[in-house]
């Protein structure tokens, strides 16, 4: 999807200011609220913008200890095991990867032996074949999309 120097600017707005309406932002870019309307729906039917919720931190919610753990499943068990996954509160994130294992997933814990009773949780699953786990210590970057957006934005004016 081509998105332009105005969808750069309105998605930068809404990473910036995330609780301000739409009528605000309309004033701030200088462009109808009907065409900030329309752009916001575009943006959302291509699938750039994915939800509005609030960004939660687990740390908050008493699981402060985050580690990335790579799953290995027995061959044919990647759908089931990605589905079982899905029954585990602490799993907040599960992709299916190239390389070593077959699943990385972001786990959140109370601390480190409520951890080791997900991962012993993890091992049971049915088409699990092992597991290896990393503890993240600090987090460096964290997660953020305005570098990107800033960067497609540049390359929209270029072309």
């Amino acid at each position: 999807m081509a998105v332009d120097e105005l969808d750069t600017r309105i998605l930068r707005l809404l990473i910036e200011q995330p609780r301000t309406s739409v009528r605000e932002y309309a004033r701030i870019l200088g462009v109808a609220r009907g065409t900030l309307q329309a752009r916001l729906d575009r943006l959302e039917r291509t699938g750039v913008i994915t939800g509005s919720g609030p960004v939660l931190s687990p740390a908050a919610l008493g699981h402060p200890v985050l580690a990335f753990v790579h799953i290995e499943v027995t061959q044919g068990h990647l759908d089931d095991v990605g589905d079982a996954l899905a029954a585990v509160p602490e799993i907040i994130e599960a992709f299916s990867i190239t390389g070593g294992g077959d699943l990385l997933t972001r786990v959140a814990a109370r601390d480190n032996a409520h951890l080791e009773d997900v991962i012993q949780r993890l091992i049971q699953l049915p088409g699990v074949v092992r597991t290896r786990t990393e503890v993240a210590l600090r987090e460096r970057v964290p997660h953020r999309l305005l570098p990107l957006v800033e960067s497609v934005g540049r390359n929209a004016r270029k072309t």
